[in-house]
């Protein structure tokens, strides 16, 4: 707001850069301008201040749907003065001379003017669809439309008003609508939760079932494995024992290969030892065959005492001393004539 100083019975007037200022004098507007300081005498001015930054306007508007539903609407609409003048002739934005301060309520007046308009195309808007097609639709078809009759409009052109913006943040049933809205909403929700829940415990069932399947291949393929391992182990064993038995059947026919060998060797040689004492023996009964009696029964009896120890009684017969003194004389008188007939 503009700031009034008061010096003996004339006013100091200084407004914002924001604001444009008319000053009258006499009926007759002397001065226009954004940011005016001057002095003026207040019996014969009047003064008017007019904002010229965008202003905004909350909206909010209780409707009824075409199904007889109440919804209320809320948003902004930013607006500001385009022709200060034209508005200034409209509107009563003048000041009180001492405090500086509207007069009237000039600001309320444009928002009420376009509280009304804009909530009569909304209102419209909405009277025309059900709710569940306001909320189907959303803001933006709402917005555009109030935009599209206030943005422009002839009547806010003559006043000298601009509709910058039209923002509309909200179309919102009752609690009790919203509620019964949300229901169907959130019972698809929820059937889609529980349908979710049960593919999921329907795939947890499958993916233990698989691992249930997995395991129990495992446990077979295990077994299988197990048995071929016993089965392994089995041949292992009776190609072993096959093994010992040939490996003892080789040892026993090399060592039944070996007696034999010695065998028949120790045969051949108890052969030819036998073979040459029974040579001998022949040779020796060959020569036993030419001696005389005598001789032999000589060889017998040296034969016979090489044999014993001791000898404590001897008979002999006459029959067989006489003819064997008989011989051993003629083999004495035999052996003193060969000497004899050497030295000859």
């Amino acid at each position: 707001m503009a700031e009034i100083r008061k010096l003996m019975g004339w006013r100091h007037l200084r407004s914002e850069p924001s604001c444009h200022v008319l000053r009258y004098s006499k009926g007759r507007l002397k001065g226009t301008g954004r940011g005016q300081a001057f002095w003026f005498w207040p019996m014969s001015s009047s003064v008017a201040e007019i904002p010229m930054d965008d202003r905004d306007l909350h909206l909010l508007f209780h409707g009824r749907s075409k199904d007889f539903q109440d919804v209320t609407v809320q948003g902004v609409c930013v607006w500001r003065v385009a022709d200060p003048e034209r508005i200034g002739g409209r509107v009563d934005f003048s000041l009180d001379l001492d405090r500086g301060c509207y007069t009237r309520t000039p600001l309320e007046q444009v928002d009420a003017l376009l509280t009304g308009m804009a909530q009569q195309l909304a209102l419209r808007h909405v009277a025309a669809l059900s709710v569940r097609a306001l909320l189907a639709e959303g803001v933006e078809a709402l917005q555009a439309q109030v935009a599209a009759g206030l943005l422009g409009h002839p009547t806010l052109t003559e006043m000298g008003i601009e509709v910058v913006e039209i923002r509309i943040s909200e179309v919102k049933p009752t609690v009790e609508l919203e509620k019964a809205l949300q229901t169907p909403t959130r019972e698809a929700i929820q059937q889609d939760a529980d349908e979710a829940t049960f593919q999921r415990r329907a795939l947890a069932v499958e993916k233990e079932r698989a691992i249930a399947e997995n395991e129990l291949q495992n446990r077979i393929e295990l077994a299988r494995r197990e048995s071929q391992l016993i089965d392994q182990k089995g041949q292992n064993d009776r190609r072993r024992a096959e093994e010992e038995v040939e490996a003892g059947r080789i040892k026993v026919e090399g060592e039944a290969a070996r007696t034999r060998v010695e065998s028949e060797a120790r045969a051949d040689q108890i052969r030819q030892v036998e073979q040459a004492r029974v040579e001998a023996e022949q040779t020796r009964m060959e020569i036993y065959k030419g001696l005389p009696t005598s001789v032999m029964m000589g060889l017998a009896a040296r034969e016979l005492a090489g044999k014993l120890k001791s000898i404590d009684h001897l008979n002999v017969s006459p029959d067989a001393l006489g003819p064997l003194l008989t011989r051993l004389m003629e083999a004495g008188t035999q052996r003193l004539e060969a000497p004899a007939e050497g030295r000859r």
